[in-house]
């Protein structure tokens, strides 16, 4: 049997959540897929106004966990980046029901939000009626779909630093040109100033257990006037071929390997490296 509860403000659904029988619900476009018990309560989020839309603040663009793709790609406050990964998020029934929480929480490495928000460097407030954190994305994700969310936990929003809302690069690998699973996805950000790299940042989706970002290898170029970062080019690649240890799957590693690399390689030609 399967029941529900409709709380319209978080302090209801963090209390609900103390419950270890309530599992906690925004789209469902994940949860529905795998197996279900014949008994569990289910907590329905996408009415807490709290965990809803977009909003600024001075330094963040905050997106409540509980928001829509549509409603990203709907939003004039959502950056270039974010909507075009969602935009390519299944199908457009998906897209209506699937949140950025939901699709954070869910722990793959082939999460087209999740990819974005790893190479923004973005924060999440997570909460339950013991108290609330602030968590670095990337320390949210332990491998293999493991996550540092406590059973009474929600995501309640993500914080994306406007500062780190550089231009971009995106391209999504996939089986089809729609409904695809990544086979692998890339992001990357890179700012110039005065033809010196001030910042660039490269996350590899769909490539190992967790998505992949090495900060220490981006800095190699970091600082550098563009005809020294060309220099380095060959060199930067090979540290990354080197990094990059992909796991098996539906793709062979050699084939993810060779695409992340011609990925990261067109993202520095696009910018001038």
């Amino acid at each position: 049997m399967v029941s529900g509860l409709h709380p319209r403000r978080l302090n209801e659904a963090l209390a609900a959540m103390a419950d270890p029988g309530v599992i906690a619900l925004a789209g469902g476009t994940d949860l529905m897929v795998g197996e279900t018990e014949t008994e569990r309560r289910f907590l329905y989020l996408h009415n807490v106004r709290e965990m809803r839309g977009l909003r600024e603040t001075p330094d963040h663009l905050v997106v409540g966990a509980a928001t829509t793709f549509t409603e990203v790609l709907e939003s004039p406050l959502a950056p270039p980046l974010l909507k075009e990964a969602v935009s390519g998020v299944a199908s457009p029934a998906v897209r209506n029901a699937g949140t950025v929480g939901g699709n954070v929480a869910n722990g793959s490495p082939k999460a087209d939000s999740a990819l974005v928000l790893m190479v923004v460097d973005a924060v999440l407030l997570i909460a339950s009626a013991r108290g609330e954190r602030l968590l670095p994305v990337a320390d949210f994700y332990l491998g293999g779909k493991k996550v540092d969310l406590a059973s009474d936990e929600l995501i309640v929003e993500i914080r994306l630093p406007k500062s780190r809302l550089a231009p971009h690069y995106y391209c999504k690998v996939g089986g089809r040109r729609a409904l695809a699973i990544s086979r692998l996805s890339f992001a990357g950000l890179f700012r110039q100033e005065r033809g010196r790299i001030r910042h660039l940042a490269a996350a590899f989706g769909a490539v190992t257990d967790v998505i992949f970002r090495d900060r220490c290898l981006e800095s190699m170029l970091v600082g550098l006037e563009i005809p020294e970062a060309k220099k380095l080019r060959q060199d930067f690649l090979a540290a990354y071929g080197a990094a990059l240890v992909p796991t098996s799957g539906r793709v062979s590693k050699e084939y993810r390997r060779s695409v992340a690399l011609n990925l990261l390689g067109d993202f520095l030609t696009v910018f001038g490296v």
